[in-house]
């Protein structure tokens, strides 16, 4: 009995040295997937914008965007939340990213801790997320590539 809560005892010691003593390892992946992280800048869209994936891009954004943010992207969306109007797509005034990489990451992760939008990463593939970035471009003027 003693040597089991010895072993026990141990165990949680390590356990707890190795957090304590390796936090940016555990850490790391989670800082470089936020979408906030200066990291996001510079992602590079792996899918050619063509009409094949701007038009795969509408059909995910419709299926999933389109009750907050309205079948034609400007915020006005049957489910839209009355206390955070959603981002109107199709203006010039981009205050989530305007690089494709800040756009896809806000898909992704979400548009942050003031915000309703939860991410869709693990409910849309990379493609999916890339496309819906073409899209969302077609729409209107959205800043830099």
């Amino acid at each position: 009995m003693r040597r089991t809560a010895l072993r026990w005892g141990l165990s949680l010691l390590l356990c707890v040295s190795a957090v304590s003593l390796f936090p940016a390892v555990s850490l790391s992946p989670i800082v470089a997937q936020s979408s906030n992280g200066p990291d996001v800048k510079k992602l590079k869209n792996p899918v050619p914008v063509t009409p094949q994936s701007v038009n795969a891009g509408k059909d995910t954004f419709q299926k999933n965007c389109r009750s907050c943010h309205g079948a034609d992207g400007k915020g006005k969306g049957t489910m839209a939340p009355k206390n955070s109007q959603p981002s109107d797509l199709t203006d010039a005034q981009w205050t989530k990213g305007t690089t494709d990489g800040e756009i896809y990451a806000v898909l992704r992760d979400g548009a942050g801790p003031q915000s309703v939008m939860k991410g869709y990463k693990g409910r849309m593939t990379e493609t999916e997320l890339w496309s819906v970035v073409n899209y969302i471009r077609s729409l209107g003027p959205q800043g830099t590539r």
